[in-house]
């Protein structure tokens, strides 16, 4: 019993209580919630939609660290969250310091500092009591070097918050890997413990059936997610979003001698560059049309630089934020675009998909539609957010050759929204269930002249067979970490680790030596254990138990 109470996941609190007079009176009511129990759990995740105002919940969190411990406390974000977290800290009353390059054996004093994911090198992270993760889906890369050295930089930090939009729901990796970085639990062990690795692929995993209410409960003890207010029992009325529109714009191209009647109307992941390549004129053309039409705002999202350069030259006083542009004018741009200082942003998803506010634009292109579909939905969160007032136009521009990238775009989106309502219900209840004890009352039998069947825990049920009373035994045990078959702490497949399944295993093998007649033969069916490049970062076979 001493081993089994071991293994059950209880996450203690380390954080400290506050009062609600103590926080800023700008807070709404749900943000207010969302701060106190982020402030008591000590590290704690926000899961929340675009426009929920995660920025002056994570600034409310960091002062009250700050003057808890009277220790300075860093907030990370993308290089363009930067200045706008600073002008959100000067508006509710909260004064933000960005760091300079270096930051080493200096005697910061308390206070709310803040700087963007590429400078942390050159920071002394142990000066910090607190670190605030601003858009922690940056995590999502668990084979990244930020990744990697977020963890083990911050690892000894007290404490810990991870501000995000919603993340996908089938997106193991990323829940994993914001529990590894909250100290919850290692990646690896949320694996074993959640998760069933998927057939023959190597990187595959999925929630196990019975594991997912459990895994939700789990969830909920350390992170809050809601895409409203309402989600948690607040009013969600003033967070209503305004009508998106989808116009898909489909070019067609011309017939390409591909000894059929007609062009393929598929494209594949591989060939995906390559056609982008061969309907660029076709596709721009249409974006300049567009774009040269109205006297609005747009955002246009490209795929290449060539794709930038030809816009630029096609869409009069538009201005492109490039990879190569120095961080100063990624800086001045991105946020010059947000106050109204020039018309038209050209730009990829990956330089301003994430954190930034622009509520002043309702329109946007997407000149090279592919098949990521989250970065798709960042880019639309960048308009599309609780505050925007107008309907919010999003153009998809296609061709006829790539149909099916909008195909799986739409299939995509409905399935995000089927998932994303259900985690929200399910973690949002909070009733902290555990991995609960099996009932030794719950045990079920079958006799007949020819067979004896019972349903129970081998180790349990063990104890009733008289010794030296088996003739044969053939079983297959769990195989370690890989498969956790029920919700049940006797199961061995409910390891972390091998040595913890190898500790159950023993308590069979002791009773099984002492069932079977003398001389008599065990029969074990084991199978090779993979190792997940997905887990430990490269493919191969365990050789032997830890």
């Amino acid at each position: 019993m001493d081993f089994l109470e071991k293994k059950k996941k209880n996450i203690a609190n380390s954080g400290f209580e506050v009062l609600e007079n103590e926080l800023n009176e700008n807070l709404f009511p749900f943000q207010r919630y969302c701060v106190k129990r982020a402030l008591s759990a000590g590290k704690f995740a926000m899961f929340e939609d675009c426009g929920l105002g995660k920025t002056i919940q994570q600034l409310e969190w960091a002062k009250q660290v700050t003057e808890h411990t009277r220790m300075p406390v860093i907030i990370l974000a993308p290089l363009g969250v930067v200045p706008q977290t600073i002008q959100e800290g000067n508006k509710f009353g909260y004064s933000v310091k960005e760091l300079g390059l270096t930051v080493f054996d200096q005697d910061l004093s308390p206070g709310i500092y803040i700087t963007n994911y590429d400078n942390m090198d050159n920071i002394d992270c142990y000066l910090f009591s607190g670190v605030v993760l601003d858009e922690s889906s940056i995590l999502k890369n668990f084979d990244g070097k930020t990744k990697g050295a977020i963890i083990r930089e911050f690892k000894d930090t007290p404490y810990k918050l991870a501000c995000t939009a919603t993340p996908s729901p089938n997106d193991t990796m990323e829940l994993c890997n914001h529990a590894e970085f909250l100290d919850v639990m290692s990646r690896n062990e949320m694996l074993a413990m959640y998760f069933v690795h998927d057939g023959g692929s190597t990187s595959s995993w999925r929630l196990k059936g019975h594991a997912e209410q459990s895994f939700w409960d789990f969830v909920s003890t350390w992170a809050v997610m809601l895409c409203s207010p309402s989600d948690i029992g607040f009013d969600g009325s003033g967070y209503v979003l305004p009508k998106l529109n989808i116009v898909e714009e489909m070019v067609e191209v011309e017939k390409r001698d591909n000894g059929m009647l007609f062009n393929d109307v598929a494209v594949s992941a591989t060939s995906y560059h390559s056609e982008l390549r061969d309907t660029m004129n076709e596709r721009l053309s249409r974006v300049a049309e567009i774009v040269n039409s109205s006297d609005k705002e747009f955002i246009v999202w490209i795929g290449h630089d060539e794709e930038g350069k030809i816009l630029k030259q096609l869409i009069p006083g538009a201005v492109e934020v490039k990879g190569s542009d120095s961080k100063g004018y990624k800086k001045d741009r991105l946020l010059g675009f947000a106050k109204g200082e020039f018309r038209v942003l050209i730009t990829k998803l990956k330089i301003a998909q994430f954190g930034l506010n622009y509520q002043n634009c309702n329109n946007q292109i997407f000149a090279s539609l592919d098949f990521s579909f989250e970065s798709t939905y960042q880019g639309i969160r960048r308009s599309y957010r609780f505050g925007q007032k107008n309907d919010v136009n999003i153009y998809l521009i296609t061709t006829d050759t790539m149909q099916n990238v909008r195909k799986s775009f739409d299939e995509k989106q409905r399935q995000f929204n089927e998932m994303q309502k259900a985690m929200s219900m399910a973690t949002n209840r909070n009733v902290n269930r555990k991995i609960k004890l099996m009932k030794t009352e719950s045990k079920k039998m079958y006799e007949s002249e020819s067979c004896n069947i019972r349903l129970g825990d081998c180790v349990q049920l063990i104890k009733d067979v008289p010794d030296d009373s088996v003739g044969f035994s053939i079983f297959s045990p769990p195989f370690a970490e890989l498969y956790t078959y029920s919700d049940k702490l006797e199961d061995m497949g409910n390891s972390k680790d091998y040595k913890e399944f190898f500790t159950a295993f023993r308590f069979l093998v002791k009773e099984l030596y002492r069932v079977m007649w003398s001389g008599r033969n065990v029969a074990v069916h084991c199978m090779d254990l993979p190792i997940q490049k997905g887990k430990e970062g490269y493919i191969g076979f365990v050789t032997s138990p830890e």
